[in-house]
């Protein structure tokens, strides 16, 4: 028999309250894998981890850093020579311009130190909003939402959002979570990365189980 889409209920007030709780409960502590040691390797992985994994980054970044430790040695590296360091991750090209224009931006505007600020970090080659908000949320703890797949994925499966950008999605999910955003933000990369999976996501047992629309999405 022919399956036919029904719409998704939305998730109600008293659902998303739970679903925060629940978050919450199951990471407490959640922070970003991709490993860093100070604000300008950070933004540096953030930046390459667009469309590449966690894992890629962390393997391309020791030698990398190691080779440009500042804004400074970047801002003056040789582009096919960073281009080098990173070929294995995605887009290496326009990310290997970037890493050098944004470098040489700090060095030129901001004394050599990586600006803290969502208005200033958009200012940098290759750093949009999702960039930006993940280095402030990482960094400072700020009350942001960033939205990348895992994200956009777990909303609409739960019903949190039904939005067609990653930008509608975080404004959504900004305004009906309100607080903790930052730990709710890494929750759900994890929840997505891990366990409500793109394929084959690990439904049995799962602790938002009942909160889950993806049942919904067809019936028979």
């Amino acid at each position: 028999m022919e399956k036919k889409r029904t719409k998704v209920k939305k998730a109600t007030k008293k659902e998303i309250e739970e679903i925060k709780a629940l978050f919450l409960e199951h990471y407490p502590d959640s922070v970003t894998e991709l490993q860093y040691k100070n604000l300008y390797e950070l933004l540096i992985a953030v930046m390459l981890s667009a469309q590449c994994t966690d894992k890629r980054v962390n393997l391309i970044t020791p030698a990398l850093f190691k080779t440009y430790p500042d804004p400074v040695s970047l801002a003056n590296a040789d582009l096919d020579e960073v281009k080098s360091y990173i070929k294995t991750c995605s887009f290496f090209n326009n990310k290997a311009k970037n890493l050098i224009k944004m470098a040489q931006t700090v060095v030129e505007n901001y004394n050599n130190e990586i600006p803290l600020e969502q208005k200033e970090l958009v200012k940098l080659a290759g750093v949009g909003q999702k960039t930006a908000n993940v280095v402030m949320i990482e960094y400072a703890g700020a009350n942001l939402m960033a939205v990348d797949t895992h994200v956009f994925r777990v909303a609409h499966r739960l019903g949190l959002s039904d939005a067609n950008s990653a930008v509608k999605c975080e404004e959504e999910l900004s305004k009906k979570f309100k607080t903790d955003l930052h730990l709710l933000h890494q929750a759900m990369v994890l929840f997505g990365r891990y366990r409500c999976k793109a394929l084959k996501p690990e439904c049995e047992e799962c602790f938002m189980a009942a909160h889950c629309r993806t049942s919904q999405t067809f019936k028979v």
